[in-house]
């Protein structure tokens, strides 16, 4: 509350509504009804220099100047207030003023909420995972900032096309907030498994035609539920033998993660529990590197090593090429729990340690799931079974195709070397599973 005599420039917390005046000597009003006189609102003081008294008039006080040169607007005069005559008594009336207070909140209302409490366990994989270049977008309609995902399909969503994932129902589809919804250890577990849009889309997306494209960011609703619903409740974009059914009929489950487990059960259902370390074979063709970094004077003398877990394999040296052709087959085990392909390529030196001329890791998980989904590949013609993928957190030139050829479960890869100034490899993997 700011008094009488308060300190000029002080903000008032308060609103003076009413000042009363009584004087003791009124003849005119009643003592039980005396009659109010009213005053003007204190201003604050004001900050001219006393005049001195000659200047002044005895009435009023003010100055005798008829005009300053900096004379401030009207409702911004400073006024000293009237004093109150001899023997008179004061009463305030003050009634609060909350817009201050009310002020002072919406000031803060837009201010954003900073947590202090750290994401540690699952909710650190599920962030980190968001964090994804492919997952900033939605799977279906590649709107920016998605925040809604289904956590049994393994996608982020936007909202137009999370409403219609809700509209599937939670056996299809089972959507969750980013944001505002509790999420389960198992509904994590799930997305994790998945690995997110760019792993559901090579399962979902494997087929589409290209006369029917996927819906943009400002499609109309009509279309976006018609092509969500071609693509996860009747699944229009996989083939016969990926679909997922249920034991009612053609119900549609659509979680990658039991797909994942049925084709690791179908992988090991000859093979006795626990005693096999390898679910396949992977023989890779190394075709050929171009524009590769120098690390000699003028050229250097590249080689190139491929490694999955513990094994390694390794091509032979091509001596002062940048665009070596080797053409030579590396055959490694693919174990149970198997983990990206690595290669790297090394410029050899005879009196010195080689050094290294860019690496990439091949994400084999398309590849192999695919396969596995549909069996012996010898029963089947030729044709396209699966999809990797190009995105900005990978080393991929373009997307990477899995195919049937000649009763093979085939990929032709082309990486952009990581970690070093130039250079491109290209790679053909071919894929048989131990029976």
């Amino acid at each position: 509350m700011a008094m009488a005599h308060g300190r000029p420039g002080r903000p008032r917390m308060t609103k003076l509504a009413e000042i009363y005046h009584w004087e003791s000597n009124n003849s005119t009003g009643s003592p039980h009804h005396p009659q109010p006189t009213w005053f003007p609102p204190r201003r604050r003081a004001s900050f001219a220099r006393p005049q001195p008294a000659s200047q002044r008039d005895e009435a009023g006080g003010r100055s005798l100047h008829r005009r300053r040169r900096h004379r401030p607007p009207r409702s911004r005069r400073r006024y000293p207030p009237t004093p109150p005559s001899a023997g008179a008594e004061i009463f305030f009336v003050v009634v609060s003023y909350p817009r201050f207070a009310s002020n002072m909140s919406s000031a803060n209302r837009h201010q954003p909420i900073k947590l202090t409490k750290p994401v540690v366990g699952k909710a650190r994989k599920l962030k980190d995972l968001m964090l994804k270049s492919d997952n900033r977008v939605c799977a279906d309609c590649s709107a920016p900032d998605p925040k809604w995902a289904s956590s049994n399909i393994g996608v982020f969503l936007c909202l137009k096309c999370g409403d219609v994932h809700r509209a599937l129902g939670p056996d299809i589809s089972n959507v969750l907030s980013l944001t505002l919804d509790d999420w389960s250890d198992s509904d994590i577990d799930s997305m994790v498994e998945v690995g997110g849009n760019s792993y559901a889309n090579s399962i979902y997306e494997a087929f589409l035609p290209k006369d029917h494209p996927k819906p943009r960011p400002d499609a109309p609703m009509e279309y976006r539920t018609k092509f969500i619903r071609a693509k996860y409740e009747t699944q229009d974009f996989l083939k016969p033998s990926l679909r997922i059914s249920s034991k009612a009929g053609f119900e549609s489950t659509n979680s990658l993660n039991s797909v994942d487990n049925s084709f690791s059960s179908t992988s090991r259902k000859h093979a006795p529990e626990d005693t096999r370390e390898f679910v396949g074979q992977l023989n890779i063709k190394v075709v050929k590197g171009s524009g590769l970094a120098v690390r000699d004077m003028l050229t250097s003398d590249p080689y190139v090593v491929l490694s999955l877990g513990e094994q390694k394999a390794q091509t032979t040296v091509k001596a002062s090429d940048l665009n070596p052709v080797w053409n030579e087959v590396l055959t490694l085990s693919v174990p149970r729990n198997y983990g990206p392909l690595k290669l790297e390529v090394y410029d050899h030196d005879t009196f010195s340690a080689d050094d290294i001329m860019g690496e990439a890791e091949i994400d084999l998980k398309p590849m192999i799931t695919a396969a596995m989904a549909f069996g012996d590949p010898s029963r089947h013609a030729d044709m396209q079974i699966g999809r990797w993928f190009m995105t900005r957190d990978n080393c991929l030139l373009s997307d990477s195709i899995v195919n049937i050829s000649s009763g093979k479960v085939k990929q032709e890869v082309n990486l952009k070397l990581q970690n070093v100034e130039s250079g491109e490899m290209e790679l053909e993997l071919e894929w048989s599973r131990l029976d």
